[in-house]
């Protein structure tokens, strides 16, 4: 009996140990939200952790949007042409389809080439789509829609997310941000501590 309780003793100390040596997760100003995730893209599959070091702009959309995300990309795309090569070189954007019954890898490449050569198109099984999609407090489902060529539209939530160095979710904006505001809250990551 001394010797069970002298086991759990030790076992309680070295789990102790491990709580006070091991690294938490750095958290940002959304805490619960954002994460890792892997979809795939045309090359292969895509981590958000494979851009460790880059800060992410992250955006949930389709191709078949008529509107809300040809005009966010385009705002996006602009304000990454006002950056400066050092800049541009520490960012990736992702366009994450939620229509993954219509938006195969292939089609991804060449809808998201058109805003930006450095725009990554990437989707994946619905499941997946839909819990990734929470864990950024983003929203879509699909809605049918009568006399249309399409069958269907996609009703979803439009903000770039902004990703830091370290993969923690800093900064959400607005589709309607004009390119100045995307590029002032961008470098704001880009350069902490800046004026």
């Amino acid at each position: 009996m001394k010797r069970l309780a002298w086991l759990l003793a030790l076992a309680l100390v070295g789990a102790g140990g491990w709580f006070l040596f091991t690294e938490k997760a750095p958290q940002g100003p959304y805490p619960g939200m954002g994460g890792d995730f892997t979809l795939q893209s045309a090359q292969g599959p895509v981590s958000l952790s494979d851009f460790r070091g880059k800060v992410v702009l992250l955006y949930f959309g389709y191709t078949s949007c008529p509107d809300v995300c040809p005009t966010t990309l385009g705002a996006l795309a602009t304000a990454l042409k006002r950056l400066s090569p050092e800049e541009l070189a520490r960012v990736q954007p992702l366009f994450v389809s939620v229509d993954p019954e219509r938006d195969a890898p292939r089609k991804l490449v060449e809808y998201v080439r058109y805003f930006h050569p450095k725009l990554i198109g990437l989707t994946g099984p619905l499941e997946r789509l839909k819990s990734i999609a929470k864990r950024y407090g983003a929203y879509f489902r699909k809605a049918l829609v009568e006399d249309s060529s399409f069958g269907y539209a996609v009703d979803h939530s439009s903000v770039i997310y902004i990703v830091d160095e370290r993969g923690v979710l800093v900064d959400m904006i607005q589709h309607s941000s004009s390119p100045e505001v995307i590029v002032t809250r961008l470098r704001r990551v880009l350069h902490p501590g800046s004026s």
